[in-house]
């Protein structure tokens, strides 16, 4: 083939017709994708969106709906203040512009305040150590209270006035108080130990010590009690001042003790 049937060939109709065919085929994908692109995504639409802070979630929902903007909860937080299920934050804020179709993600308040785990700290922890412990878990640590004690040791937790221990769940907004020692006894000084502490110790008991001792006199006496005396008026008994240790007198009151 020489190259003048080669020109011919290449200059032919048929061969530009479908050059052009596929030029204006692309042209038109190119085309249909960019507006395609736009209809989807909703290319140039956008909505403000509005502010709903402090409403009450069924409020923000029909608010939203109104724009055509969704409303979705993500978290929830609390603040004493304010009442139960209105919104504390919203994303996006108000007054940006978003697609129809975004989501407004939003956080409400609780009902009630969310509980925290007391730690073991008490009688484990210094005052320094026990504050950083208890900030890092979100608790409120107000000033403490000095008693007699170790300085800086912790030995009690008070909330709201009253004692608690290491497991009890207290409200995150309580405020808590370590009872720390002022440094006025060292940890060997027994001076403030209770009473209960001795209960186990044995004290010797005294007895007392008899030094006198007592003679009884043997008395005669009648049939009627009375004593029976002899003729010179003496007691009639021969053994009247020998001492007897072996018998009882007759009459309790007969019994004398001799110095």
């Amino acid at each position: 083939m020489t190259s003048r049937e080669l020109f011919h060939k290449f200059n032919s109709t048929y061969i530009w017709g479908n050059i052009l065919a596929i030029v204006i085929l692309v042209l038109l994908l190119a085309i249909g994708v960019k507006f395609g692109l736009d209809y989807y995504t909703l290319h140039g639409e956008s909505i403000v969106v509005p502010n709903v802070i402090h409403k009450q979630y069924d409020d923000a929902v029909d608010i939203m709906d109104k724009v055509g903007l969704k409303i979705e909860v993500t978290d929830t937080g609390y603040v004493k203040d304010l009442p139960a299920d209105c919104i504390l934050e919203q994303s996006p804020v108000g007054g940006k512009r978003v697609k129809s179709t975004h989501v407004i993600y939003v956080t409400i308040n609780a009902a009630s305040a969310p509980s925290l785990v007391i730690p073991d700290i008490i009688d484990n922890n210094s005052l320094r150590e026990a504050q950083a412990q208890l900030l890092s878990m979100g608790f409120k640590v107000g000033e403490p209270e000095y008693i007699p004690g170790e300085k800086d040791w912790i030995y009690g937790i008070l909330v709201n006035g009253k004692h608690v221990q290491a497991g009890d769940r207290v409200p995150a907004d309580a405020v808590i108080v370590l009872q720390v020692g002022d440094g006025t006894r060292e940890i060997t000084d027994t001076s403030g130990l209770n009473e209960s502490e001795y209960e186990d110790v044995e004290v010797e008991q005294k007895r007392p010590k008899y030094d006198e001792v007592y003679e009884y006199v043997e008395v005669p006496v009648d049939e009627n009690g009375n004593e029976i005396k002899d003729e010179r008026g003496k007691s009639g008994s021969s053994g009247s001042n020998s001492s007897s240790h072996s018998g009882l007198p007759a009459d309790p009151s007969s019994m004398k003790p001799t110095e």
